[in-house]
C-alpha cells in the first residue's frame, strides 16, 4: 500500500496531539468528581448516585459528590453535565426518563441524549411500583380500577416530572383501564411521595421501587402492584400488573452514569471498569437488591444501544399519551 507525503505528515503532525491526550488522562482524576443528578434529594436516582459515589471514591483516589440540580425532569441537570468539560471531572446519573423519554415529550431539547453524552454503564434497573394512600378503599388493582371509574376526573396522580418513566406508567395504566386519572407533576419523587404520603392532593403514584419501598414496608403507602416483568425480589408477596389483571401493561426503569461527549476513551474505560467493580461487591448488590432494583454493569457500547432502543420504544407511548411540553 502506497502512502503519500501528505497522508504521512498528517500522521507524524497528529503524534504530539494524541500523546499530549494520552498523558492528560494518565493522572486522571486530579480533582474532585461530581455526579450529578437532575432530580432532588430521596429518589432513586440520587440514591442509587451516592451508593456509586461511595464506592468510586476510595478507587479513584479522589471524593466522589453527588449534585442535585432539579428540573424539568431531569433536563437542567443533563445538560449542565453535556456543557461541562468532557474530562471526566463531571458525570450524570441519567434514567430512562431523561434519556429516552424527554426526547419525545418537550418540543425544545437543549441537549441531544445520544450526540452529547457518552455512555459508560447501566447501574440498575428497576420496576416501578403502584402505591396509594391508607385512605383508598382499595387493596388489589381491579379493586382500585373500579373505584377509579366511579369517579372520573376526580383521581390524581402524583409523579416525579412530566413525562418520565413514572408519569407515563400511571397514563399508560389510565390507558389500559379505561381511567380518567388527572396527573399532578412534582419537581422529583421525594416531594412527589411526601405529597401522597400527607394525602395532600394525589391519592395515588407510580414510582420506583427503591425510592417508595421505605414508605411500603412502614404502612405509610399501600402498595398494589409492580410493573416488572416479574415480582420483585424486595417484595416478594406484590403481584406483577399482568398477574393483577392487566396483561399487556410493563413498565421497567434504569439508571446508568453518562460522561460528556468527546471524554477520552481511557477515562471511559477507567469509569465503566471501576463502576463494574463495585455493582459486583457482594455490599452493593445487597444493597441495591434490598432497595427493589436489579444491579447491572453491562459495557459503553451495549449502554449507547439501549438508549437508542428506548428513544425509539417510548416514541408511541408519548404520543398516544398526548404529553407534550413546549
Amino acid at each position: 500500500m502506497r502512502i503519500t507525503r501528505r497522508a504521512l505528515a498528517a500522521a507524524i503532525g497528529s503524534l504530539p496531539i494524541a500523546a499530549r491526550a494520552q498523558q492528560g488522562t494518565a493522572n486522571w482524576p486530579t480533582r474532585p468528581i461530581r455526579i450529578v443528578v437532575g432530580y432532588p434529594p430521596g429518589g432513586t436516582t440520587d440514591i442509587l448516585a451516592r451508593l456509586l459515589a461511595e464506592r468510586l471514591h476510595p478507587a479513584l483516589g479522589q471524593p466522589v459528590v453527588v449534585e442535585n440540580r432539579s428540573g424539568a425532569a431531569g433536563n437542567i441537570g443533563a445538560e449542565a453535565v453535556a456543557k461541562s468539560p468532557p474530562d471526566g471531572h463531571t458525570l450524570q446519573m441519567g434514567t430512562a426518563g431523561n434519556m429516552t423519554i424527554n426526547p419525545s415529550v418537550y418540543a425544545n431539547m437543549p441537549i441531544d441524549t445520544v450526540r452529547d453524552f457518552q455512555a459508560i454503564s447501566m447501574v440498575a434497573q428497576v420496576p416501578n411500583v403502584m402505591v396509594v394512600h391508607p385512605s383508598v378503599p382499595a387493596r388489589t388493582v381491579r379493586e382500585f380500577i373500579d373505584w377509579a371509574k366511579a369517579r372520573p376526573g376526580q383521581v390524581f396522580f402524583g409523579s416525579s416530572g412530566t413525562g418520565n418513566s413514572p408519569h407515563l406508567s400511571g397514563e399508560l395504566f389510565a390507558q389500559r383501564a379505561g381511567l380518567q386519572l388527572v396527573h399532578v407533576p412534582y419537581r422529583g419523587s421525594g416531594p412527589a411521595l411526601a405529597a401522597l404520603v400527607a394525602a395532600q392532593g394525589v391519592q395515588v403514584m407510580w414510582d420506583n421501587l427503591p425510592s417508595a419501598i421505605g414508605h411500603i414496608r412502614d404502612g405509610r403507602l399501600r402498595a398494589l402492584a409492580v410493573t416488572g416483568p416479574q415480582r420483585a425480589v424486595a417484595l416478594p408477596d406484590l403481584p406483577t400488573m399482568r398477574e393483577a389483571g392487566l396483561p399487556d401493561y410493563e413498565v421497567v426503569a434504569w439508571f446508568g452514569l453518562f460522561a460528556p461527549a468527546g471524554t477520552p476513551r481511557p477515562i471511559v474505560d477507567r469509569l465503566h471498569r471501576e463502576t463494574v467493580a463495585a455493582l459486583r461487591t457482594a455490599e452493593m448488590r445487597e444493597r441495591i437488591i434490598q432497595l427493589g432494583a436489579e444491579p447491572v454493569g453491562n459495557t459503553p457500547e451495549e449502554f449507547a444501544a439501549i438508549v437508542v432502543r428506548d428513544i425509539e420504544k417510548w416514541r408511541p407511548v408519548v404520543r398516544a399519551a398526548g404529553v407534550r411540553v413546549e
